[in-house]
């Protein structure tokens, strides 16, 4: 009698150590009762019994799936090609092992024609200038689709956007165009600043008397510096005139 209620308890024992799973803390568990779900188990030591239960674990943290390349044509029928990366978590275990049959799958190829879907709608140039909003645009798509399966995307990123090489040629052409165009604007821009200080130098010049003449004196200064110029100087009238004033007014003193 004593052997069998050795025998008995060891058996107990054994499957009740059998029976002890471990649930992290960054992971729930789903536990089915004869093939029916019968709740979610919280992280620690949790008993699920052979035979009669089984439960699977989900993982709750951040995940990022890697969509790759996908050839799509904008709105503008330019053919581009288009990768991203997508993060979501786990929002609601039980919905995530229930209602979908492998959610990483599942949002992997969702992100994928989603995203070709909405690169169709917009423009090359909208797709390279507003590459955020049309990122935000894949991810509202994809939260609503996902969230019967207990999924909340948090954020999708477009890592690169891959051209055509003629349609690089013509984007480098346009941008050489853009440059050479604002340089000329703003060489304009400074030559019509120049002139209308010249402008207003010159009617200075014009309004002090003896101004221009002892410029003309100032220039002549500067290039007679260098001894090996040979300098032809025209004597512009007004400094005849103001010369001529000159002498009109010692004439006068001395009278």
């Amino acid at each position: 009698m004593a052997g069998s209620t050795y025998i008995i308890s060891t058996i107990v024992i054994l499957i009740i150590l059998a029976s002890i799973k471990q649930i992290n803390q960054y992971e729930k568990g789903i536990r089915f009762t004869l093939g029916k779900y019968t709740g979610l188990m919280n992280p620690g030591w949790r008993l699920v019994f052979p035979i009669v239960q089984s439960y699977q674990k989900v993982d709750l943290r951040v995940k990022a799936v890697d969509v790759p390349n996908q050839e799509a044509i904008t709105k503008d029928n330019i053919s581009v090609g288009v990768n991203a990366v997508i993060y979501y978590k786990v929002a609601n275990a039980d919905k995530a092992i229930l209602e979908v049959e492998n959610y990483f799958y599942a949002i992997s190829q969702l992100a994928q024609t989603t995203m070709r879907n909405v690169v169709g709608q917009v423009d090359l140039d909208e797709l390279l200038s507003a590459r955020d909003r049309v990122s935000e645009n894949i991810r509202n798509i994809i939260d609503i689709a996902t969230d019967p399966w207990g999924i909340k995307v948090s954020n999708v990123e477009l890592k690169d956007i891959a051209l055509p090489e003629e349609m690089k040629r013509v984007i480098g052409k346009q941008a050489e165009a853009e440059r050479e165009k604002r340089a000329i604007i703003i060489k304009a821009e400074g030559e019509v600043m120049a002139a209308n200080n010249m402008a207003k130098a010159a009617e200075t010049l014009a309004g002090a008397k003896g101004a221009l003449h002892l410029r003309t004196l100032q220039s002549i200064n500067d290039i007679s510096s260098d001894q090996s110029n040979t300098i032809v100087f025209a004597v512009p009238l007004e400094v005849l005139r103001a010369f001529e004033g000159y002498n009109k007014d010692k004439n006068t003193n001395l009278q």
